[in-house]
Parts: structure tokens; C-alpha cells; sequence
């Protein structure tokens, strides 16, 4: 006997293959048949005018913390995620314990926007190693999840202090070699890092991996290829503009030496520079004639960032801005207030100096996103200049006025590239390189920012509204691709053999709702969040997470490990 049937459905496996209208058995977590299935069930499903798609791999997380308080990852399962990998970017919260938590902590704070007060009420910080701290979470999670080992946090707990500038010397760096062993052994999926110009720790100074020499990160990345089932992660400073001819060759050399492919995150694609993204693919071009793999992740929709001054991310790049941005959130309400303050501001945002984010100086075309007090409600969703012309007030001073009278927790949202239907015909011919994997959803992070969650039904509303690319390739996309790229076994396909983690979903209703602030955060922070539409039911490992759209606090997810749950991708025989 089965123990649940899904029968009906249009069954859309994950290959590539065409869509076919049949039924799904699954027995012990695993599924056992896929057909016209005459065997009685203890439970069965309709899914009759629905989908039946492998549950999505979303390669790019930072779920680490949240795991600890939201064992359900909200809200990637909503969206059919059923697989997260986390510890991307060089930053996790192991092996790093109780002397280095007020460090990591902060770091993550102000470099992935995690809150944090949450943070501190969260998080225990009691484990001993990477094992101790992934081994709390078997038995108590809703998804699978693996996780990398972050280079910053793994340095920290190696050189203390000495992490950030510092040099290491070839005793440290066999000692990181050596944390990074035993983080593989107790089945970290392989090695994180970022050189990234915009990676800062909570006292401003660069992360600590931005201090590691070529040398060092070289070392790093032959002991990835000395463990089954591991890969290799990074963020560069071209990651965000054009590599370099160094960046390329070291991506390149830590592939060989690793044997293993590298990913990177996260690469833009927009109509309005169609050629933006070509010379950062041309990495994966240089690297394959060489023997090397390196993969980039995309979104499938362009970047959406809200800003606020409670946070002051963005804005503290401003000239000037960041002692005000630093101060405790009443003097900064009271520095906002000044006439005097508000016109130095607004000369520094204006200034050469500010570079690239001299744009956001032009206050009026700012949308106020959210607000929070009856007072701001009618500003919601308008213009900054709208509002100025209907009070008959500089736009600077009304973005002002409006943070100020919600205690600084307005949404503001920047005019994006948008979403056109040629921002998606590029994009679907983008995907089809084989340099490039659709994710890099970031989800888990910068809370105060994004719901990055939303990636996988934001494409699948994509192919809803504008075709050109099959359901089934979509699909495949979710799935099947970062499946194979990071070696995961018996996951990605609906398939007899295969793990059941399956998303059941409307195609003619998919879709995500808007992004909203919910105030469910340990330490009473705030996250933006936002819900799925049309995502029926999902099961990870043969048991709903998802039904009816809602979570079901069900715990059926599994800690990937390396080597047991995933199988070495080599880039040479």
C-alpha cells in the first residue's frame, strides 16, 4: 500500500521532458511510482488541473540563523522551495562559538541585514564545532537544507582579532585548513568566500575573507576537493561591475584546484543594458577553455531593494551620512529634524563624491512603499514628489517628515529596471548558457531590504505572462539544474528512486503577493515577507509542509550532508 497517492495531476518532471497527465505514488519518503497507478493508498490527492513539479532548489540562502527560531524557513516553502543551501558569501554562525558571537553576529548584521536583536535573542551560541552546531538542527527542520563554510566566520575563529587586515601566516592557514577539514567531515557542502567591495563588518572595516591572499584562499580550495560531495562558492568585486583578468584567473585556479565548479552571485540582466551582463559571462567561457567550471546564479526578475533610515543601509554610503545614519534612533529623529543637518545631508547626497548613488539624490522620484502610523497611511504607494506637491514642500523635506512621523520604519523603494516582457526575453535567452544557474534569492537575509523568497514564483508568473519558455523548461530550471550542480542525490526529479519533494501548484494562477513588514523576529525585529499565490501543496521528503497555501509546522526535512547526501561534480575526468 502506498502512502499517498497524487493522482491526476499533470506531472511535470523536472528533465525537460513534456508534461504528462498521471499519477504519483509514494511509499517511505521516497517516490515509488509515477503512471496510471492502480494501488490503494492510505492517503490520496486530487490534483486534477494542477501541477505536480519537483519541490525547488534554491542554491543561494542564508538561512543558517533563521533555521534556529523558524525551523520552517518561511517564506521559501510557500513558494515551493524544499531545498535551501545556506553559508554562501563566507559568512555562517559555525564554526564560530560563544568567544566570537558578538563578532559574527554583528557582522551578519550589518553585511546580510539580519536584525541584530534577533540575532542575540535567537541563536544560542553554546555549540563547540561544526558538527555540534549542524547536528542541533537533525530532526528539527521543515526543509533540507545544506550549508557551506564560510571563510570569514572560519578565519575569525582561527585568528581572532588578527581576522580583519590580517595576513595570515602559513601556520594560520593550515589551521583554517584543518577547521575546514572537520567542517567537511561533519558534512559541510563545500568552501564560501567574498572579496566584495561592499562586504563590511559591523564596525565598517572589510570582512575578514577581503583580507585573505591568493595563497590562502588556494589551500582553502584543495581541501574542498579532498572530501566527496563538496563545492565551491564566491563573491567578487567584478561580481558587481566586470571581473578582472586576476579575478577570472582565480576563479579559474580554484576550480582546478579543487575540482569542482564555482558559482557566483549574482548576476544582473536588464533590457535597459543589453549588454551588461555579457562581458561577466565571458568568465565561464575563459574558465572552460582551461578546464575549469564557473557557474554565475541570476534572479529571474530584476533587483528589488526598499531602503529605510532605521537601518540606513544605502544611505550611510552617503558623504556625510554616516555619523547621523550611527546615532541611537531618537538622536537620529532629533539630527533629522534640524534644518541645518537635513541641508547638509542633502549637499553630500548631491555631491561628485557620492559616486553611483548620487541617483538616489533626486528625493522625488522615491516611492514611500509601506508606512506605519495613520498619520503617513495616505503617503503609501506614492511618489515622494506627489506627496511634496500636494503639501507644497521640498521633496527632501517630505521624505523626511514622513520617516520621521514613523519612527524612521518607512518603506522607500528606488524606481527600478522593472519587469518588462523584454527584460524577460533577454533574460530566458540568458539562462540558456550553460554559465548560468537561476538563483540567488538570497533569502534569509536583508530583511529590512527584500523578500528574496519570491524568486521561484516570480518566474513561474513570468512564463504565465509572457511565454516564450516552456512550463517544463521553467521547471527544470527550479530543479533539476542546481539538483545536478551541487550533486544532490535522489533530488530535483519526480521520479521512481527519488526523495518526494514535490510542489503541487494552479499554472494559471502562480504568482507572489507583495512584499510586506511582519513583526516575527526573536527580539521583536521586523522582516519584509511576502506570501505565494497559487502554490497548493508541498511535501518535502513525502510529508506536506504546504497545504492549502499554509505552513503545516511539519519537520520532515533533512540536513544535507556531503558526501552521504550529495555526490562530487568534477570539472575534469
Amino acid at each position: 500500500m502506498l502512502d499517498l497517492a497524487i493522482r491526476g495531476g499533470t506531472v511535470i518532471d523536472g528533465t525537460g521532458a513534456a508534461a504528462q497527465v498521471c499519477d504519483v505514488g509514494v511509499r517511505d519518503g521516497r517516490i515509488v511510482a509515477v503512471g496510471a497507478i492502480d494501488d490503494s493508498a492510505r492517503r490520496t490527492v486530487d490534483a486534477a488541473g494542477l501541477v505536480v513539479a519537483p519541490g525547488f532548489v534554491d542554491l543561494h540562502t542564508h538561512y543558517d540563523a533563521q533555521l534556529s527560531w523558524d525551523p520552517s524557513a518561511s517564506p521559501s516553502p510557500l513558494h515551493g522551495v524544499t531545498t535551501a543551501i545556506g553559508g554562501n558569501c563566507g559568512f555562517g554562525i559555525a564554526p564560530a562559538g560563544a568567544r566570537d558571537a558578538d563578532y559574527i553576529m554583528k557582522m551578519m548584521a550589518r553585511v546580510e541585514g539580519m536584525p541584530l536583536a534577533a540575532l542575540e535573542a535567537g541563536l544560542s551560541w553554546d555549540w563547540r564545532d561544526f558538527a555540534d552546531w549542524l547536528g542541533r538542527l537533525d530532526g528539527r527542520i521543515g526543509i533540507n537544507a545544506g550549508f557551506l563554510a564560510g571563510h570569514s566566520t572560519i578565519r575569525r575563529s582561527v585568528m581572532g582579532d588578527d581576522a580583519v587586515g590580517g595576513r595570515g601566516g602559513p601556520t594560520q592557514v593550515a589551521a583554517m585548513a584543518e577547521v575546514l577539514r572537520d567542517a567537511l567531515r561533519a558534512g559541510a557542502l563545500g568552501f564560501s568566500t567574498s572579496r566584495a567591495p561592499t562586504h563590511h563588518d559591523g564596525s565598517g572595516d572589510p570582512v575578514p575573507s577581503r583580507a585573505a591572499p591568493d595563497e590562502e584562499l588556494m589551500a582553502l580550495a584543495e581541501v574542498v576537493g579532498q572530501h566527496e560531495g563538496t563545492t565551491l562558492e564566491l563573491i567578487l568585486a567584478g561580481c558587481l561591475s566586470t571581473f578582472t583578468a586576476d579575478e577570472v584567473d582565480l576563479m579559474t585556479a580554484m576550480s582546478l584546484a579543487a575540482n569542482r565548479p564555482v558559482n557566483w552571485n549574482v548576476l544582473g540582466v536588464s533590457a535597459l543594458n543589453p549588454e551588461g551582463h555579457v562581458s561577466r559571462l565571458a568568465a565561464s567561457a575563459t574558465a572552460a577553455a582551461r578546464g575549469a567550471r564557473v557557474v554565475a546564479l541570476t534572479l529571474p526578475h530584476s533587483m528589488r531593494v526598499r531602503l529605510s533610515f532605521l537601518t540606513g543601509f544605502v544611505f550611510d554610503g552617503f558623504p556625510g551620512w554616516q555619523p547621523v545614519i550611527s546615532l541611537p534612533v531618537p538622536e537620529r529623529i532629533e539630527a533629522l529634524r534640524d534644518p541645518a543637518v537635513r541641508a547638509r545631508l542633502a549637499a553630500g547626497a548631491a555631491s561628485d563624491e557620492a559616486g553611483v548613488l548620487r541617483a538616489l539624490s533626486n528625493w522625488g522620484i522615491l516611492r514611500i512603499d509601506e508606512t506605519f502610523t495613520p498619520e503617513t497611511a495616505p503617503f503609501a504607494g506614492r511618489s515622494v514628489s506627489d506627496v511634496a506637491a500636494e503639501l507644497g514642500q521640498d521633496p527632501f523635506d517630505t521624505l523626511l517628515d514622513v520617516v520621521i512621523a514613523d519612527g524612521l520604519r518607512t518603506g522607500i523603494r528606488p524606481p527600478g529596471a522593472g519587469d518588462s516582457e523584454a527584460d524577460w526575453r533577454l533574460r530566458t535567452e540568458v539562462w540558456r548558457d550553460p554559465g548560468v544557474i537561476v538563483g540567488g534569492s538570497d533569502a534569509g537575509a536583508h530583511l529590512d531590504m527584500m523578500c528574496g523568497a519570491t524568486y521561484s514564483t516570480s518566474l513561474l508568473a513570468g512564463v504565465r505572462r509572457f511565454g516564450g519558455l516552456a512550463l517544463e523548461e521553467a521547471i527544470r530550471l527550479l530543479t533539476d539544474v542546481p539538483a545536478r550542480f551541487y550533486g544532490l542525490r535522489d533530488r530535483g526529479r519526480v521520479a521512481p528512486g527519488f526523495w518526494a519533494d514535490l510542489v503541487v501548484f494552479d499554472p494559471a494562477r502562480v504568482d507572489h503577493g507583495p512584499e510586506r513588514t511582519v513583526d516575527d523576529l526573536p527580539g521583536g525585529a521586523s522582516r519584509l515577507y511576502a506570501d505565494a499565490v497559487g502554490i497548493e501543496r508541498v511535501l518535502v521528503n513525502g510529508v506536506d509542509v504546504v497545504n492549502g497555501g499554509r505552513l503545516t509546522g511539519a519537520l520532515s526535512g533533512t540536513v544535507l550532508r556531503s558526501g552521504r547526501d550529495t555526490e562530487s561534480v568534477t570539472v575534469r575526468r
